[in-house]
C-alpha cells in the first residue's frame, strides 16, 4: 500500500462571467437590506414630526399636538371602520409611516354625522383607543372648524345656494332627519334652495341635536340623563357649536359670516357640506384645524 498522498485537486478559475454575476447578486441584496432598513427609519418620521396627525374617530386618546398614545392603543383591527354607518373611518396607508392602519377620517370626503347616536366605533374599540368614557357627540374633542376662505364663502357674499351640495358625482352621505331618522342617504340625493347659504350650521350634528332637545322641551318630554362634556348634565348639547351673525358693509346686501363657538367638537360636517371650493382636504370655505379644540380657547 503506498503511503504517497493523493494530489489535491486544482481549483476551477472562476470566470469573469460568474465573478460578475456574483458581484451584481451581493451589490443587490446589499441594496434591498438598505431599502427595507431605510424605509421601515422612514415610516417612524411621519409621527416624530407631528406629520402623521389626521383627524381621528370620536374618543381617540390624543391631544391636538400629541398623537403617541393613540397610535400605541390602536391595535389596527378595523371594527371602528366596520360599525360606522356613513363609512366615514378609513385606515391609513403606506404614507401615515408607523400610522399604517390606523383609523382616521378626511371630512371633505366623508365626515362624521354621529348618525349612529351611540358612538358604535366607541364602543367597537376593543383597547379604549377610542375612550369609553365618551357618552354623547358632545364630549368629543376631534377639532374645531375654521373659517378657512372667508372671502369664497357664499354667505359672506350674500349669496344663496340652489341644487346639491357636492355635485351628481359626489358619494358623501348625511343624515336628514326629516327625511328618515336613522338612515343616512347619499347628499347628492338632498337638492338645497336657500336664500342665503348656511349649509355649515343647517347640518351641523350639534346644532341639529340642540334643535331636537328644544322641541323635545316644548313637548315635555325633557329627560336628565348622564354627563355631557364632563361639566353639565343631560345628552342635548350644553353650547352651540356655530352660528351665522350678520355682516353690515353698508351696501344694502344681506350678508353672514359662519362664526365658531364653543359647543364645536370637530366632526367635519361643516367642511364637507361647504359648496365652494374643490374636493381635496383644505379647499373648502370652512375646515377643520386638527390643532385645535374647544378646550384650548380659554
Amino acid at each position: 500500500m503506498s503511503n504517497e498522498k493523493k494530489p489535491k485537486p486544482k481549483k476551477q478559475p472562476v470566470g469573469k462571467v460568474v465573478k460578475d454575476r456574483q458581484r451584481r447578486e451581493f451589490l443587490r441584496s446589499a441594496a434591498l437590506t438598505a431599502g427595507v432598513v431605510g424605509f421601515s427609519l422612514v415610516g417612524l418620521v411621519p409621527p416624530l414630526s407631528g406629520a402623521s396627525l389626521r383627524l381621528r374617530p370620536p374618543g381617540a386618546i390624543k391631544s391636538p399636538l400629541d398623537e403617541e398614545k393613540f397610535l400605541a392603543a390602536c391595535i389596527k383591527c378595523g371594527q371602528c371602520v366596520q360599525v360606522c354607518p356613513v363609512e366615514a373611518i378609513k385606515l391609513g396607508d403606506l404614507l401615515d409611516g408607523a400610522g399604517v392602519g390606523v383609523p382616521h377620517i378626511e371630512p371633505r370626503e366623508q365626515a362624521c354625522d354621529f348618525s349612529c347616536d351611540g358612538l358604535q366605533c366607541v364602543l367597537a374599540c376593543p383597547t379604549g383607543a377610542l375612550t369609553h368614557e365618551l357618552d354623547f357627540p358632545a364630549d368629543a374633542r376631534m377639532g374645531f372648524a375654521r373659517l378657512h376662505k372667508p372671502k369664497a364663502c357664499l354667505a359672506v357674499q350674500g349669496k344663496g345656494f340652489k341644487g346639491k351640495a357636492r355635485g351628481d358625482d359626489y358619494d358623501g352621505k348625511l343624515r336628514y332627519t326629516e327625511i328618515d331618522r336613522w338612515s343616512p342617504i347619499p347628499v347628492a340625493e338632498h337638492p338645497y334652495d336657500l336664500e342665503i347659504c348656511d349649509l355649515c350650521v343647517r347640518q351641523c350634528p350639534i346644532e341639529q341635536r340642540i334643535i331636537e332637545c328644544e322641541e323635545k322641551k316644548k313637548e315635555g318630554q325633557d329627560r336628565p340623563t348622564a354627563r355631557v362634556a364632563m361639566v353639565i348634565g343631560h345628552e342635548c348639547p350644553p353650547k352651540h357649536a356655530i352660528e351665522m351673525r350678520p355682516i353690515d358693509r353698508g351696501d344694502g346686501v344681506k350678508r353672514l359670516k359662519p362664526t365658531i363657538l364653543d359647543g364645536c367638537v370637530g366632526c367635519g360636517v361643516c367642511e364637507m357640506i361647504c359648496p365652494v371650493g374643490g374636493d381635496e382636504p383644505g379647499e373648502a370655505a370652512i375646515v377643520i384645524d386638527i390643532h385645535q379644540n374647544t378646550d384650548m380657547r380659554g
